[in-house]
């Protein structure tokens, strides 16, 4: 028996994995503008609406290790209609109540289904993709996220700009077809786990500290690659309104500029591959990041929206290379039994990353100017184009995902070099092409 691994199951689990991720990506990207210009109609200023976009990442801060433990040793599933419940109740409930506290509380619920249904499925992917498959997968994985953003705020501003411009009421409607879209999401999430990957998980004695997995070369460098990557993101969607409101651009306009930035990021998952082939990895990521960086600071500057919607557009398409890759960075270096845990202290980063880069931009738009935020977020990615140049963590054969198993779902461990060369050896010595026994007269293993 060979220690190759065998493929995953058929990947008609991840087109629906995509389609609900789509939906409920959709309903939140259509939601954040959403809140912002209810709380713009409600009287909040440029530091409250900071505040309120930050709040969406707060109550995740103190959840997500704890999911990430409860998945590495349980399903994934379960947190896939939980998280879509959640978002389809602070979506709703958010376009409902009339006080800022109360929005913010709500967004913060939202943020916190977004976080379930994110940890299941990344989770999902890592567990049931071959090692080979997982820069791939996750990367269609990441497009349902993109078609989402694509899709959000183009109905977000069709439906707020709808009606004479009467702000609080457009809004409103607008965060309850958004919590209408997001409850679709549960249509494709049936029968989603399969069982022979829920079998076959490492086994472990317990639990892996997390000063252990933050210690691991490479899983360091993809949280805050990640970190950076989405806090540009996510300003995106929640500033931009405020520019546009600043520079007289039309909510439709501010929607259809943020959905020319997601059809670029899927643009770019489309072709990751090919990139990866003839870039490499980390060439690939140190680009993209010192690239995104240059744009992102360029947004600040007062150019006419044809210009904007160029460098949001070149933007998108740089911004779509960090998610996927650090996805399968922080996966590959984990200590096996603790991926899924890994994964969620990426998006505790990624939740620490909304938390302080909005109110950070909140205070610097109250200060300077709503322009200078988008300068804040450039050099956070042109640090993150340093990150970029160091090297990744743990490069094995079976770098993610179950460890290979047999038949009766047991681990099989793929021989040392030195055995391998020799029982190849044996083969072509053996007398009548028979190999001999390999255990005969094997050497024990140092350690034990």
């Amino acid at each position: 028996m060979t220690g190759r691994p065998r493929p995953g199951p058929g990947r008609g689990w991840l087109l629906r994995l995509v389609i609900a991720f789509a939906f409920a990506q959709g309903a939140v990207s259509m939601a954040r503008p959403a809140v912002s210009y209810r709380a713009l109609a409600l009287g909040a200023d440029e530091t409250a609406v900071g505040v309120i976009a930050g709040v969406y990442a707060l109550l995740p801060l103190f959840v997500a290790v704890p999911l990430g433990r409860r998945t590495d040793h349980g399903r994934c599933a379960p947190l896939l209609p939980l998280g879509v419940l959640l978002i389809s109740g602070g979506c709703a409930l958010s376009g409902l109540v009339s006080s800022l506290p109360a929005m913010a509380a709500w967004s913060g619920v939202m943020g916190l289904g977004h976080l379930c249904f994110v940890i299941g499925a990344q989770s999902l992917v890592a567990r049931q993709s071959a090692p080979h498959e997982q820069d791939r997968n996750f990367g269609h994985f990441t497009i349902g996220a993109s078609l989402g953003q694509l899709i959000g705020p183009i109905a977000a501003g069709a439906l707020i700009s709808g009606q004479g411009g009467a702000l609080g009421r457009t809004s409103a409607l607008a965060l309850l077809v958004s919590a209408g879209g997001c409850a679709v999401a549960l249509t494709s999430l049936w029968r989603i786990e399969h069982r022979r990957t829920t079998g076959t998980r490492p086994r472990t004695d317990g639990k892996v500290p997390v000063r252990t997995i933050l210690g691991t070369r490479g899983v360091p460098a993809g949280i805050l690659i990640s970190m950076a990557v989405l806090s540009a993101t996510d300003i995106l969607t929640a500033y931009l309104p405020v520019v546009g409101e600043h520079r007289s651009i039309a909510p439709a306009t501010v929607g259809l500029l943020l959905s020319l930035r997601a059809a670029a990021t899927i643009a770019c998952r489309l072709v990751m591959t090919p990139l990866l082939r003839l870039l490499g990895r980390r060439a690939l990521l140190t680009t993209s990041c010192l690239l995104a960086g240059l744009l992102c600071a360029g947004v600040a500057l007062p150019v006419s929206v044809p210009v904007l919607a160029v460098i949001l557009a070149v933007l998108g398409f740089c911004l779509g290379v960090g998610q996927p890759l650090s996805m399968t960075t922080v996966v590959r270096a984990a200590p096996a039994g603790a991926r899924s845990t890994a994964l969620a202290l990426r998006l505790t980063g990624n939740r620490l990353g909304q938390v302080a880069a909005p109110a950070a931009a909140g205070l610097i738009a109250g200060a300077v100017g709503v322009a200078a935020p988008f300068v804040l977020l450039g050099v956070g990615l042109i640090g993150a184009a340093g990150l970029g140049l160091r090297g990744e963590g743990r490069t094995g054969p079976s770098p993610t995902g179950p460890e290979p198993a047999d038949e009766e779902g047991t681990k099989t461990e793929p021989a040392p070099v030195g055995e391998a060369l020799s029982d190849r050896s044996s083969r072509r010595s053996a007398p009548g092409g028979c190999p001999r026994d390999r255990h005969a007269d094997r050497s024990p293993r140092s350690g034990g």
